[in-house]
């Protein structure tokens, strides 16, 4: 199960054991946009008060409101959506895969904006809740490199961009660039733990308690994907 954290939502896409597609979705994940409204009047009481508002009992406590807000907001939205991801996760018993996100704000250079939203973009703390929920569930959870996964087609060929958020796969398909990048990373999860087989000789190695968990036996059938056939509106 390869997920793809993003501002407004959670990309999720389960493949078998051979790579095909069980199941794909997006969770949204409104916590952010609401955590930066408070973020940017707290900002906007301190630049009106640029020297007195450390001064000023009641500036002070609206900054502080707003800022418990902000983090209140973060927090119960993290939890929902990791909570959600792993019981899809429970469902069909699967290895949880998430990208190695440690050097992305080394190599954002994006506006000031951006840097606003990255600051307060809590990705860490739903990969964090995804991977200890997922523990308490006995499920696996390894980490790749999200080099990519929005720009490379995950059924081979290449990918057409429409906008910023669509693409179009070479079987003319139409889906967003975060599911792509959801598959591609489920691809990546997958193609790992071929190669931790391959080292040890056989799928039975892996069922040793310090291995990864494979996805054999995943309950359900392959449901239809809800591709897009026409190009949305921006």
């Amino acid at each position: 199960m390869g997920i793809d954290i993003n501002f407004d939502n959670i990309a999720y896409t389960v493949i078998d054991m051979n790579g095909k597609l069980i199941a794909m979705s997006t969770i949204p994940f409104n916590g952010l946009k609401r955590a930066l409204s408070h973020r940017i009047v707290s900002e906007n009481i301190q630049r009106k008060y640029p020297k007195g508002w450390r001064y000023v009992r009641g500036i002070r406590e609206a900054i502080k409101k707003h800022g418990r807000r902000a983090r209140n907001i973060l927090k119960d939205s993290c939890h929902y959506v990791s909570r959600r991801i792993v019981e899809i996760a429970r469902e069909y018993n699967a290895l949880v895969v998430l990208e190695d996100l440690n050097k992305l704000r080394n190599r954002a250079n994006g506006s000031r904006n951006f840097n606003k939203k990255l600051s307060l973009w809590a990705y860490h703390r739903i990969q964090s809740y995804i991977h200890y929920k997922a523990l308490i569930e006995e499920l696996r959870v390894i980490y790749v490199n999200p080099k990519n996964t929005s720009k490379t087609s995950p059924i081979g060929g290449k990918l057409t961009f429409i906008n910023y958020r669509w693409v179009k796969l070479p079987n003319d398909h139409i889906i967003t660039r975060d599911i792509v990048a959801s598959w591609n990373l489920a691809l990546r999860g997958l193609n790992l733990l071929i190669r931790n087989v391959g080292s040890r000789g056989s799928v039975a190695a892996l069922k040793a308690p310090d291995q990864m968990q494979t996805q054999e036996g995943m309950k359900g059938k392959p449901v239809p994907v809800p591709i897009i056939s026409k190009i949305p509106k921006r």
